[in-house]
């Protein structure tokens, strides 16, 4: 799903990203132990390193058709070359190579947002629904790997360091802002009445700015992406516990399931883990 011709002709970019080199993932979802639909949608092209998990809200149905469709519609136009033409207004940002993976994952949220919205104006029973996003897209280059992170909402990316876990990504919440003023402690929020409550989200408007960062890669990092089902009912310290003592990453996607049920399984969980070798 490439972007619609402008007036003026688009530029090219000048080499594509290289594939990701020794990249193994898992991913495990579940409804949790309260709801009986799964809202949640995880997806992957291991091959181009591209990686989402999304989290949808909505009435009825409406939450399973937003998270699908800002999932599918990422992962198509992320899986794009880089050397697809970019649009005129895009193209002063552009400075190198190394923007190539910044423009790609701009697009692909952008058409994860589009599809969305637009069903919704389409359908009134689908009116306000939406979801959150997070992704990798993992990149090598001569300078060596990175994994670049886009996220709208409350799911987030984790990256797991010489066994400990730190967030890659900023949540777009109320109690995040909150604490970020001082007004709250990390250990209030998690008690707030208002802390399932986000302040962007994928699909409920014409356009959403998402989060882009670059984020260095090392051999033996595990990158993880996870709704907030997951992190509602663990604590980071849990979390990498789990995934330090899991042999494998099926088994490790497969333990932080069974942990956020056994606390609770309040949401839907969904956990998407990636590797560099």
């Amino acid at each position: 799903m490439a972007d619609a011709a402008t007036e003026n002709t688009p530029q090219s970019l000048a080499s594509p990203s290289a594939p990701p080199v020794g990249v193994r993932f898992a991913m495990s979802s579940h409804p949790g132990r309260i709801r009986s639909d799964n809202q949640d949608a995880c997806a992957a092209a291991p091959g181009r390193g591209i990686f989402v998990v999304c989290d949808g809200m909505g009435g009825a149905a409406a939450g399973e058709i937003a998270s699908k469709l800002a999932a599918d519609a990422f992962l198509e136009t992320a899986s794009l070359s880089t050397t697809e033409p970019v649009p005129l207004e895009d193209a002063a940002t552009v400075t190198s190579t190394a923007d190539c993976p910044k423009i790609q994952l701009e697009r692909a949220v952008a058409a994860a947002n589009r599809a969305v919205y637009q069903r919704s104006e389409r359908y009134r029973a689908l009116r306000g629904m939406g979801t959150t996003l997070v992704a990798a897209l993992i990149h090598s280059s001569g300078a060596g790997c990175s994994a670049w992170t886009a996220n709208v909402g409350d799911s987030r990316c984790y990256l797991l360091r010489d066994k400990l876990l730190r967030q890659l990504t900023s949540d777009h919440s109320v109690v995040e802002e909150q604490i970020r003023a001082g007004i709250l402690s990390r250990e209030q929020a998690e008690f707030s009445p208002v802390r399932n409550v986000i302040t962007r989200a994928v699909g409920t408007q014409s356009e959403v700015a998402a989060d882009i960062r670059e984020h260095p890669l090392r051999s033996g990092d595990i990158l993880l992406l996870a709704s907030d089902g997951l992190t509602r009912e663990l604590h980071d310290e849990d979390i990498a516990s789990i995934l330090v003592l899991s042999s494998s990453l099926d088994a490790g996607s497969k333990a932080l399931v069974q942990a956020a049920n056994a606390h609770g399984g309040r949401d839907n969980i969904t956990v998407l883990l990636i590797a560099r070798d």
